[in-house]
């Protein structure tokens, strides 16, 4: 830490924030930025979306309510919050669908153009995966990143505590982040940067250390104001399948959310549901992939930073030799299958029953464009089949009377 001259005055709260960010820099994170550790301004909106229950089954975000409002419950004493995001790769969007936004209607329609860097087997249907999910466990890599900076903050700054969070602990990263300067929140509720997009993962350092805030230090690039560039744009709320972006933006039911239905839920799926689900298996795009914000990471022409540098994309994040993901094999699929094909995959902790129930959605989804015998026959097995769960059979059932 610091130049070759001397460390950083521990005293010097901005001195502080370039120590940071020299190590963010050095850790590979594309972005990093300092938030105040204060309540937050959404609180009472959060209180009014838990008591709509548009949380669903996530009943973990009520749980923690007070705690997740304020960092000062998280950490007693906390003064500042350093945010950072990792890039993932945006890849190429669906063919003829790309940041322009669709021609005409909802773009996640059944059979809809595979966006998977790995191309599905066009012999048999099957079902997409949400881009952050294509590479290696985010969780872990940016959990072990914020470790390693929190160990060397600690040895600089003895007597200060620190908390990395990844996702698992009560607190908005996301609202942390535009306040650090990564971006703004859009329409859609996900962090926007205005060169960069949104297709980022997000990881907070919670201290008891003073630091300069980003805002106070005039947002330094690549960082920028949270200023919201959305503007009169729609095309995330239009673009939708299941219609749970709220008509004005900036809320999302997560009840209706393919996200949500395919990770977070864990009982039967509302058929009404089930074809704006489309070919999804875990997570969904469709958001990000219709946001101008994101037109040039689609065509792999992210812009660069401002040391004239493409933002870091941590080797863990690209997608290797992953198999293609065919409907057919997933139902097949056992337990021993499912630990072998998603070991360490952020998307381990969907459940067996979970990835046959999206399955079947989608193979639903993909016999209403072309019929596949083997994969109607399947279906039809799972109804009677009693080793499996009855959501599974459920669905089956759901699924062949839908098809008629």
């Amino acid at each position: 830490m610091g130049d070759s001259d001397r460390d950083p005055d521990p005293n010097d709260p901005k001195e502080v924030f370039a120590a940071v960010q020299t190590l963010a820099d050095g850790l590979g994170f594309a972005l990093s930025g300092v938030a105040p550790a204060e309540r937050s301004a959404y609180a009472g909106h959060f209180e009014r979306w838990l008591a709509d229950g548009k949380h669903g089954e996530m009943g973990y975000l009520a749980d923690h309510a007070a705690v997740r409002v304020d960092p000062g419950q998280l950490v007693p004493g906390a003064k500042a919050v350093v945010v950072v995001a990792d890039a993932y790769p945006g890849g190429e969007g669906p063919r003829g669908q790309g940041a322009e936004g669709p021609s005409e209607g909802k773009r996640n329609t059944p059979g809809a153009q595979h966006s998977a860097p790995w191309p599905p087997d066009p012999s048999a249907p099957s079902g997409r995966i949400a881009k952050y999910a294509h590479g290696g466990d985010y969780h872990k890599t940016i959990k072990q990143r914020l470790h390693a900076m929190a160990d060397a903050l600690r040895e600089a700054y003895p007597g200060h505590d620190f908390r990395a969070t990844v996702d698992t602990a009560p607190i908005f990263e996301r609202e942390l982040a535009t306040q650090a300067g990564l971006g703004w929140t859009g329409k859609h509720t996900l962090m926007i940067h205005p060169r960069h997009g949104s297709y980022f993962l997000l990881g907070t350092l919670v201290t008891t250390l003073p630091i300069t805030t980003s805002e106070t230090l005039g947002y330094p690039a690549p960082l920028s104001p949270p200023t919201d560039h959305c503007a009169a744009c729609t095309r995330c709320i239009e673009a939708c399948p299941t219609d749970a972006i709220a008509a004005e933006g900036y809320s999302v039911d997560a009840r209706r959310c393919v996200s949500y239905l395919t990770i977070e839920h864990r009982s039967a799926i509302d058929p009404s549901l089930f074809a704006g689900m489309g070919d999804w298996l875990a997570g969904c795009d469709v958001c990000q992939d219709v946001c101008p914000h994101n037109r040039r990471r689609l065509a792999g022409n992210d812009p660069p930073g401002p040391d004239g540098r493409p933002l870091p994309i941590h080797p863990r994040y690209m997608a290797g030799s992953r198999p293609t993901l065919r409907l057919i094999d997933i139902l097949r699929w056992t337990e021993e299958d499912r630990r072998r094909v998603l070991q360490g995959s952020a998307l381990k902790r969907i459940k067996l029953a979970m990835w046959h129930r999206n399955a079947l959605i989608a193979a639903g989804n993909a016999l209403r464009s072309c019929d596949d015998a083997a994969l109607r026959r399947r279906i039809a097995a799972m109804v009677d089949d009693t080793a499996l769960a009855e959501m599974v059979r459920e669905t089956a059932r759901e699924v062949l009377k839908q098809l008629g």
